[in-house]
């Protein structure tokens, strides 16, 4: 149960690192391609406001759900391989 606490956690915060540089890099991409405008730091605002962090929680929740499954299939192969061994 531990260690599937710990790459749950493991996985939101690997996500959100990861998701948090995609939201921003998205973010860059966005203003570059529909010129928003720049008065008083509107597309810095933009990217660190919005982009960012929803690329941080998308990404959090991605990397826990999929450390999930890492850890599920990983106790299903062991328990596999212990019920082949009692034979």
């Amino acid at each position: 149960m531990l260690k599937f606490a710990l790459l749950v956690l493991l996985g939101l915060v690997l996500g959100a690192v990861g998701g948090g540089a995609l939201g921003l890099g998205a973010g860059l991409a966005w203003i570059e391609l529909f010129a928003s405008g720049g008065f008083n730091g509107q597309s810095g605002s933009l990217v660190l406001l919005t982009f960012m962090p929803l690329g941080a929680v998308i990404g959090g929740l991605a990397g826990a759900l999929l450390f999930v499954f890492f850890a599920v299939r990983d106790s299903q192969i062991a328990l596999e391989s212990e019920t082949s061994r009692k034979r």
